[in-house]
């Protein structure tokens, strides 16, 4: 279980006073790096029955159109809102100093470089990175993942490869059209509301954008949907053997997988930014 509590005792921590802060934050900090440690041993795992074969074609397509082409209308609406909400706050900005027809120049880079790939992660891991984690849940309390063991299946090349791969092959479109759709939703609302040319809003738009913006929005989503899949597949399949536990595992891997995406986020920003420059 990543980051999660151990009902295990915790050995080697000598020289702290049981009940003092220092001893908790020994404890907490064992914990994490036993976590990190048994989600890194998990992760290799998975790599390796990527490139065994133990999954199907079919189990692998049927996962990216669950996981991919079904998570389009919701990702996509909430892009288009937000894109109309950021034409309205920057034009408001920019037209203070005559500015307001370069609305499309921060509109579209705000989305491909930072807003598109981030907002788009949070949603796929509420809607796609939950729902797995729920899903594995249930068969492990169902005793449907040791069914597997008992015939010779293996779960985590069967159940969480397709999965792992799905989030990491779908992400990346689902991120790029969720951006033309904000961009989209900014030209509306520039063009009919503010009065701003379509083609200046259009060629600012582009303009802008270079080829190491896009292909760092792909490696986001890219990173961004391997570390959800992962760590929905990990957690859902460490749940307890208990109905309340299967709750428990969603709502962990709501929280991690935020979490790992903006720390992934900051790096990977900080990496394009240093080769840009």
């Amino acid at each position: 279980m990543i980051f999660g509590p151990d009902p295990r005792p915790i050995c080697g921590l000598r020289g702290y006073e049981n009940g003092t802060v220092s001893y908790k934050i020994a404890i907490q900090m064992s914990y994490f790096f036993s976590s990190l440690g048994e989600f890194s041993e998990y992760s290799a795992l998975v790599v390796r029955r990527v490139f065994s074969r133990r999954y199907t074609l079919d189990s692998l397509m049927t996962q990216m159109h669950r996981i991919g082409v079904e998570s389009l209308s919701v990702v996509n609406l909430c892009s288009f809102f937000i894109g109309l909400v950021l034409v309205i706050q920057t034009a408001a900005m920019l037209a203070r100093f005559g500015a307001k027809s370069q609305v499309g120049m921060v509109v579209s880079a705000s989305f491909v470089r930072e807003i598109g790939p981030v907002f788009a992660a949070v949603m796929f891991t509420g809607r796609i990175g939950t729902g797995i984690a729920a899903e594995l849940g249930s068969m492990v309390v169902t005793e449907q993942i040791d069914a597997y063991r008992v015939f010779g299946a293996d779960p985590i090349g069967r159940l969480a490869v397709p999965r792992v791969l799905a989030t990491t092959l779908m992400l990346p479109p689902i991120i790029l059209i969720a951006n033309l759709v904000g961009i989209f939703a900014g030209y509306l609302l520039a063009r009919f509301h503010l009065g701003v040319s379509g083609d200046i809003y259009l060629a600012r738009s582009f303009e802008i954008l270079t080829h190491t913006d896009l292909i760092g929005c792909v490696i986001k989503g890219v990173a961004f949907g391997l570390t959800v899949g992962l760590i929905a597949t990990h957690i859902g399949l460490k749940t307890a053997r208990a109905t309340e536990a299967v709750g428990l595992s969603t709502t962990k891997t709501m929280v991690q997988g935020v979490i790992a995406i903006l720390v992934l986020d900051l790096m990977l920003a900080k990496i394009l930014v240093a080769v840009q420059s």
